[in-house]
């Protein structure tokens, strides 16, 4: 199992989009991975978690976590081979790690905290409350976005992760994050 949430290495840059759910990270990934056509990463979680809706109306538990991350990673490490300049991540472990020690009592599985810490991006683009809340069969907590906006915030200054916060509608996001992605395109060089 641990080898199957490992990072494989790639010839791009990876960035994250991380934040709290409907503040906009799909809708700007889709974005920048047409502005660099590149690709982009989804979050393998609402594939994996709307199936279980339809087929059980069950919601996400705790022993969902790992195949989550599994396919996450598996995503990832494919489409990472497709790109020789920018990676456009939906999420990553971290973000993962995040839900399972709010939602499930402060817990995470070793195996999952361990990968969550030890896979590498180059800039996390930490998407704040700012936009509407959109309803979903998955999203469940619009009353707990500020609370989970700090978790996701503290997660990525205790990890030392560098991140830009994007605030504003999606032009300001798409440009504040371009401009951070171009520097690093520019220092790869």
């Amino acid at each position: 199992m641990e080898e199957k949430l490992k990072q494989k290495p790639a010839n791009c840059i990876k960035v994250v989009l991380f934040g709290p759910e409907s503040t906009g990270k799909t809708t700007l990934s889709r974005h920048l991975a047409r502005y660099y056509n590149s690709v982009w990463v989804p979050e393998y979680a609402r594939e994996y978690l709307q199936n279980k809706w339809n087929n059980e109306r069950k919601t996400c538990e705790p022993e969902d976590l790992l195949p989550i991350a599994k396919g996450q990673i598996k995503l990832e490490n494919k489409l990472a081979q497709k790109t020789d300049t920018v990676l456009i991540c939906d999420t990553d472990l971290l973000e993962t790690k995040v839900y399972s020690e709010t939602y499930y009592l402060g817990t995470c599985d070793p195996i999952l905290e361990k990968y969550a810490l030890e896979n590498t991006y180059d800039l996390y683009f930490l998407t704040y409350i700012d936009t509407p809340w959109e309803a979903d069969d998955l999203r469940d907590k619009p009353e707990e976005r500020e609370a989970m906006f700090k978790a996701f915030e503290k997660a990525l200054i205790t990890h030392k992760r560098p991140y830009v916060l994007l605030k504003g509608d999606k032009k300001t996001r798409l440009e504040t994050a371009t401009k951070h992605i171009d520097q690093l395109l520019k220092n790869r060089k």
